[in-house]
């Protein structure tokens, strides 16, 4: 399986954030100042209509409009508005970026709706109803470190290979004993083993609080650790160096969309270097942060520190400029594109089950809300081998396009970078490209006009020829601008990938039982639901046990911190429990295969039931008429009415059939071995 990579075309780096060529810059507008000037035109428009003054007396002696003259009008549409009020951070990038897009921007906000919000931090910046924003909720904390090891760790129970992208870590301070013993064990295993490691504060940024130790006992368990919870991890200890120096890269990530999955991976991103000749971790040197450290917060303050306009050079480059060094000396870049879009969809989808989770409870079906895409940032670091590793996701990617300089001691000024602006704005205008709200709107309008068009040109063939008349109906509202930076890697992967989404199954499973709209818990009356609906309960695995499962995994994942805004089950618990019986249930089986039976289990079990429950209530309307005398308009209830019913149980048996024959010893859905 290797999905087709993506290196630029050559080794030109791409000006994907230049001015496209004859495009004008608009003249400023004033939000809401601006608003009279558009009113004093609409009321201009309304005295032409109504005939007053020779304007109004000529539309109307021009009769109807041709059809050329309809595509016309069709081809306008009201520019997109985008409220920036909350930008932040990516507020120039994303000026620049509106101006190119010729699009409306609300820098203090606006009364009426927006079509686009621009969040700087979090979903829950404002109070939105309607539109798009650029925030899920649920993303930060999902990202957060602890959170983020969790989810892949699971994957990496569940496929061991496929997640071997990610070091092992441990969650401090709750798995402190557990790190001591594996290391122990490993350094007795391997004497020649002399591992470094490196811990990280949840929820840390900018390289704060980050430090190396060489063994368990150096980790500082006093204060902050017991408030502020941290992952260790191991070290990379042989990462590819460029110049004698470490580096790692920011790859810009665009979810589009939850349901169904879409995500986008930009072209090009940034390689950040550390400002240090890097050599192998010591005890003379663990504490040499601009040796070991990549983060550009902190290599800033470096005397090393490099600032260059030219994307081949400097302290922050392009990563195609670092993918052309490496082809030219004859490194398969390919592969390399490969193997990160593989990481980077793994990735999300151990991320998206508990995402779905925060989703419906923001923003529950059947409530007016907006939809959501999101910008993630992607920190990875490419090892001696050239095989990509995972170091963290950022949920708030800085989108600044210039940087501090100092000009005289304490004085300092901000300086444009073209090297950030070359790739983030192209970012950023690209995925306005991407969920421009008009475009539905414009292709409707289109296959409209078109239609319409077709129909006159039929009219006029009795008329004679044309003379060459073309009906343009549609208006290239992109011309100008460069080719989109980001490329969809799924749903285009999808088949290659789709296996590993067993998680997002369970997590569906989760979600149904919630049954209160709005929570993101399970309560003990919801996981009796789940185990009586499902048929998991027996002689050997009586419902008693069934709430001592649920007592015993929700108070150990409560008594971690996770959240005590609501009681029970998060979908971290529900999903260690679902592998326990899954594990109880098919115990010949691979982990993954025991989950995935399970869930073709249940959802066959839910199946049945969703078919039942219509049948139920019409058989309870019958037994009313027959009491109750009332004209049935010829209705007769025949055998067919069960056809689904059947049709499902069959499916069922082939189901049944088709799994013995990949997993031999498999039991069919019906005939769960306990």
């Amino acid at each position: 399986m290797e999905p087709a990579g993506a290196p630029p075309p050559s080794c030109a780096p791409a000006r994907e954030a230049e001015e496209p060529p004859g495009s004008p810059a608009l003249p400023a507008e004033r939000p809401q100042d601006g608003e009279p000037a558009g009113k004093a035109r609409e009321e201009a428009a309304a005295e032409r209509s109504r005939g007053h003054g020779p304007v109004g007396r000529a539309a109307r002696g021009r009769g109807r409009r041709g059809p050329e003259e309809r595509g016309a009008r069709a081809g306008r549409r009201p520019r997109v508005t985008v409220d920036s009020s909350k930008a932040k951070t990516s507020l120039e990038a994303l000026k620049i970026s509106l101006r190119q897009l010729r699009w409306r921007e609300f820098p203090f906000g606006r009364r009426l709706p927006c079509d686009i919000y621009w969040h700087g931090v979090s979903f829950h910046d404002n109070y939105i109803f309607s539109g798009q924003v650029n925030k899920f909720p649920g993303m930060t904390e999902m990202v957060r470190k602890v959170t983020l090891s969790r989810a892949v760790r699971t994957m990496q129970d569940l496929f061991p290979t496929e997640y071997n992208f990610y070091p092992r870590s441990w969650i401090l301070p709750e798995e402190f004993p557990l790190f001591v013993t594996e290391v122990r064990v490993m350094k007795e295993s391997d004497p020649s083993w002399k591992p470094t490691f490196i811990v990280k504060p949840d929820g840390g940024c900018q390289g704060d609080g980050i430090y190396l130790i060489k063994d368990p006992s150096d980790v500082r368990l006093a204060g902050s650790l017991q408030s502020r919870p941290a992952v260790v991890q191991e070290y990379i200890c042989k990462p590819l160096l460029v110049d004698k120096l470490k580096f790692d890269i920011r790859l810009y990530v665009l979810l589009k969309s939850l349901e169904p999955l879409e995500i986008y991976i930009a072209k090009d991103g940034l390689s950040r270097f550390c400002t240090e000749p890097y050599q192998e971790p010591t005890l003379k040197n663990l504490h040499q942060v601009f040796m070991h450290l990549t983060n550009y917060s902190l290599n800033i303050h470096s005397g090393n520190f490099i600032h260059s306009d030219n994307a081949n050079t400097g302290s922050k480059r392009t990563f195609s400029s670092i993918l052309c060094r490496l082809s030219s000396r004859g490194a398969d870049v390919k592969k390399v594109w490969s193997d990160i879009i593989s990481l980077v969809i793994k990735t999300i989808i151990a991320l998206t089950p508990e995402l779905k989770v925060y989703y419906q409870s923001d923003i529950p079906a059947g409530k007016p809300g907006p939809t959501c895409f999101q910008i993630l940032g992607f920190d990875i670091l490419l090892m001696k081998n050239l095989k990509p590793m995972l170091l963290e996701v950022n949920a708030n990617p800085s989108m600044r396009i210039e940087h501090e300089q100092e000009l005289s001691p304490g004085v300092f000024e901000n300086v444009p970078s073209p090297v950030d602006e070359e790739v983030k704005v192209a970012v950023i205008r690209d995925t306005l490209r991407l969920v421009d709200p008009q475009k539905k709107k414009r292709k409707d309008t289109q296959s409209q006009t078109s239609e319409h068009v077709s129909e006159t040109r039929e009219d006029l063939l009795d008329a004679g020829p044309a003379g060459g008349l073309e009906y343009d109906t549609s208006k290239n509202a992109e011309a100008g601008l460069p080719s989109l930076c980001l490329k969809q890697v799924f749903p285009k992967y999808a088949k290659q990938f789709n296996y590993l989404r067993l998680v997002d199954r369970v997590a569906a499973l989760f979600i149904r039982f919630l049954g209160v709209k709005g929570t993101t818990k399970l309560g003990p009356t919801g996981f009796r639901t789940f185990i009586r609906n499902c048929k998991l309960s027996n002689s050997n695995f009586s419902m008693a046990s069934v709430d001592i499962l649920y007592i015993d995994i929700t108070r150990r994942w409560n008594s971690m911190g996770i959240d005590h805004k609501e009681s029970g089950m998060c979908l971290q618990a529900f999903v260690e429990a679902f592998f326990f019986l899954a594990q109880k249930k098919y115990k010949s089986l691979p982990l993954h295969e025991q989950v995935a039976s399970l869930i073709d289990f249940c959802e066959y079990h839910l199946a049945a039931l969703d078919e039942k429950r219509p049948l139920c209530g019409r058989g309870i309307v019958e037994r009313r008429s027959a009491v109750v005398p009332c004209p049935t308009d010829g209705l007769e209830v025949t055998p067919a009415v069960h056809a689904p019913l059947l049709n499902r149980m069959a499916a069922a048996g082939k189901f049944a059939g088709c799994r013995s024959h990949r997993y031999p010893g498999a039991v069919s859905p019906g005939a769960g071995r306990d």
